[in-house]
């Protein structure tokens, strides 16, 4: 009989992550050998006519690898700027902006891993972003950062790097509370998270400020993830933005979800 230890276990990056060579507009150069691979991946944003470069690390862990709910949020990112009349994004970011479309938006994002939706926020949206992770991730997330400087100031857009250790109120409070919307991806995997991502939201979208949106894009692996939606819709209303269709294999696709902080 499977335990919740065995269900955690069986959280493989490599079979999580789209295959590479079934993936479009993306180059894959693989760097190094044994342990030390790295992947370098190029990245088309077809609305910038140009491309985001992204280190992976595989042999270092999950937090270093690009997983499904990520891609769906660059690609919803992408078609907005390309076709905002189509884009289930618009609404949202409309209303965040207050219909000015010079008002640079502040973007928070949480549990960023290789930081590729945080830099695709800053060129599709000329937003200003801060991508944040823990400790031993940083060094991956800025070295990505680093290598995408040009292309997001030419996008008219900043990406700074933070560490953010959900359910650390410290650590919030050193990178403010002034952001317009919060993205994360893929972030709701293990149980023992939810409580301490949930405080961390809740720090941050405090109020009932409507004007302050959480976008989550959120692939479901099992039943217990049902978990974290009751116990984040005792401070939120969760409202369900876009769904993917499920990829061939799959029943389900990647879901993002719209948070806004009760009153």
């Amino acid at each position: 009989m499977a335990t919740q230890e065995d269900d955690e276990d069986d959280i493989d990056p490599f079979k999580m992550i789209l295959p590479d060579e079934e993936d479009e507009g993306k180059n894959l150069a693989v760097l190094g050998d044994g342990g030390a691979k790295q992947q370098l991946q190029r990245h088309y944003i077809r609305s910038i006519e140009s491309t985001v470069l992204i280190r992976q690390l595989p042999s270092e862990g999950i937090s270093f690898q690009l997983w499904p709910a990520a891609t769906t949020l660059v690609t919803l990112l992408d078609n907005h700027r390309f076709h905002p009349s189509k884009s289930p994004l618009t609404t949202t970011l409309t209303a965040l902006s207050n219909g000015d479309n010079d008002r640079k938006l502040n973007i928070l994002e949480l549990g960023s891993g290789t930081g590729l939706v945080g830099i695709a926020a800053a060129v599709t949206l000329g937003a200003n972003v801060t991508v944040t992770d823990l400790p031993h991730v940083i060094p991956n997330l800025q070295f990505n950062v680093d290598a995408n400087t040009d292309v997001v100031a030419q996008k008219g857009g900043t990406v700074n790097v933070a560490l953010l250790r959900w359910g650390e109120d410290d650590d919030v409070v050193v990178i403010g509370r002034e952001f317009d919307l919060i993205l994360a991806s893929d972030v709701v995997y293990h149980d023992h998270l939810f409580e301490p991502l949930i405080q961390t939201l809740r720090f941050l979208l405090n109020g009932g400020d409507e004007n302050k949106v959480f976008l989550m894009a959120h692939l479901r692996r099992w039943k217990k993830d049902a978990a974290f939606f009751k116990k984040a819709k005792k401070f939120f209303n969760v409202e369900t933005i876009h769904t993917d269709p499920p990829k061939a294999g799959s029943r389900i696709g990647v879901v993002v979800y719209g948070f806004v902080g009760k009153s």
